[in-house]
């Protein structure tokens, strides 16, 4: 994870070594990636990158991490205390929709996406993802935990399990997505947002319980 001492890099140089190591990453995949070329594009050191990060793992996951943010503000973000009991299961079909709009104008965000769990599957270099997963567990939790409040997400599992359960079947699709993504036209890309959100209804609703 980027030390706390990232923060305090001029915002200009921060801008320009995430600009060059997602140029980098995107032409060259995340094996093929030069730290080397990131740094001399850069104009950082490879001591002063070392001071920010852990290694090109870490660089890599910071700058997905920043990706996923920058994503969910281009979509509009989501707030789980404005769904209702009508509106929750719609919204989320809606966020799907808005960010698959966005990858089909930009697939740099499913070449980060094919980098990220290429990355995830070798134990060596994995570790930093983690911290994504964590965040977005905890994410899920919120969502899920809005979901029981409104009487939509069922109550007969353990919440553990259920945030569990979520996660796996997320991992799952997004997996699957990034893989087969060169499959499908955009508008068939559009249409599986129904699909999908059905998978996670037919898992969470509380109508699955009845």
């Amino acid at each position: 994870m980027s030390r706390p001492r990232f923060d305090k890099l001029d915002p200009a140089r921060q801008q320009r070594l995430f600009d060059n190591a997602a140029e980098e990453f995107g032409e060259k995949g995340y094996e093929g990636a030069s730290l080397n070329h990131i740094l001399e594009r850069s104009g950082m050191s490879k001591s002063s990158l070392y001071y920010y990060f852990d290694d090109k793992a870490d660089l890599f996951t910071t700058l997905v991490e920043r990706s996923v943010g920058f994503l969910m503000k281009e979509i509009g973000g989501f707030d789980p205390e404005a769904l209702t009991a009508n509106t929750y299961w719609g919204e989320m079909e809606a966020l799907y929709r808005r960010s698959v709009r966005l990858m089909n104008k930009s697939t740099w965000y499913v070449k980060m996406g094919r980098m990220f769990y290429r990355l995830r599957g070798d134990p060596k270099k994995s570790a930093p993802t983690g911290r994504l997963f964590q965040a977005a567990r905890h994410w899920v939790g919120l969502i899920l935990a809005r979901g029981q409040e409104l009487g939509v997400v069922r109550t007969d599992l353990p919440d553990s399990l259920l945030i569990d359960s979520a996660m796996a079947l997320g991992e799952a699709l997004d997996r699957w997505i990034v893989a087969h993504w060169d499959d499908y036209t955009p508008q068939e890309r559009l249409a599986m947002a129904e699909q999908h959100i059905g998978l996670f209804r037919a898992l969470l609703d509380i109508q699955a319980t009845r």
